[in-house]
This record gives C-alpha cells, structure tokens and sequence, in this order.
C-alpha cells in the first residue's frame, strides 16, 4: 500500500507541472507492463482512443506553455486540469489496492497537483518580465523533464520519489527564483538581448 501512495504522489505532482505526461506513462505501463493494471473505468486510458486523446492533449498543452503570454493562458486554462489530472492519476492507482478509499486518493492527487500547478503558474508571469520572454521555453523544457522524469520513477522506482521528489522541487523553485533575478547562467548568452529589449514589449498586446 505504501508503494503505491509513493507512485501516487510521484504522479500527482508530475501532473502538476504538465497534465497528460504521467497519464501517458501510466497508460502506456499499463499496456506494456505488468507493474500497472488499470481498473475499470481507468484501464480507458490505455485504450488506442485513449492514448490518442492523451497525445493530442499533450501537444496541446506542450507547445502554448513555450510561448510568452500565451504560457499565463495555458496555466489559466490548467487551473483545474492538472489537479484533476493527478486526482485521476492518484485514483487509477489507488484503485489496484482496496484498503486505499478513493476519496482520500482523490483529495491527495487534487492538493499535490493543485499546489504544484500554482508554483508553476505563480512564477512565470515574473520569468516572463525578467527575461523578456527569452526564459519561457527554458524554464517549460525543465517542467517536462521533471515531469516526465518523476512519473517514470512514481512507477518503476516508487521509493525513489521520497528522494526525487523534494531534489527535483528544490532545483525547480531555485531556478525559478534565479530566473526572476536574471542571475542563472542558462540566460547568460541572451543577456545582451534582454537588455536591448524594452522591458514592456512582452506586456504589449
């Protein structure tokens, strides 16, 4: 049971960040694995439509949240798909195992998902200014990764989200922070452009 709370919360904040990844990992173990065996109604996911619907999502939501100004109308949009996302994710889990109640499963997954969503969504109106825009793709290339990265380990290495977890955050908020500063190095090549840029043009419509 504890395993699978693990991958539950491994999920649950890869959703946060990008909604369909750990869905399409989940799915995608399901059909190739015999570490996921999805119930009914979630075994759905794993489906050809299923997998279809997840990968259009994907890219719907993958290229927007690259693009200055439109990555704010992306995490606006998300505001309740991530959550809901890693509620679904939590409980698809939590239903192999029948001393988890779906309803704490659902709660978890809504909580972690949600406040992960908002660390993201809070900090990229800042990256935006600060970078001029230059720090969007940077900073959204680095969610997908965590984001894929956790909810591989969620399910094959469930004990390595007690360690991924809190490093993979921690590095996360730390270049988030850097770059609301202009301080990391990854922006350093572009710096002469931030600086000819009129520090208005990404706020102009």
């Amino acid at each position: 049971m504890f395993t699978l709370f693990l991958t539950g919360i491994g999920l649950s904040a890869s959703a946060g960040l990008n909604a369909y990844f750990p869905l399409l990992i989940l799915a995608l173990a399901d059909r190739a694995t015999n570490l996921v065996n999805l119930p009914t109604p979630y075994n759905w996911l794993s489906s050809n439509t299923g997998l279809l619907v997840i990968l259009i999502l994907l890219s719907l939501e993958l290229v927007p949240d690259k693009i200055a100004k439109i990555d704010h109308l992306s995490d606006l949009v998300h505001t309740a798909i991530r959550p809901g996302a890693a509620a679904l994710a939590f409980m698809a889990v939590a239903h192999q195992n029948e001393h988890i109640h779906l309803v704490t499963a659902m709660l978890f997954g809504l909580v972690i998902g949600g406040a992960v969503h908002w660390l993201k969504a809070s900090s990229r109106p800042q990256i935006t200014e600060s970078t001029r825009g230059l720090g969007n793709p940077i900073i959204s290339l680095l969610e997908d990764m965590l984001s894929g990265t956790l909810a591989l380990i969620a399910i094959f290495l469930p004990y390595g989200v007690i360690v991924i977890l809190p490093l993979g955050f921690w590095y996360l908020h730390r270049t988030y922070q850097r770059m609301q500063r202009g301080e990391t190095r990854i922006l350093q090549p572009f710096k002469t452009v931030m600086e000819a840029a009129p520090a208005g043009d990404v706020d102009q419509s």
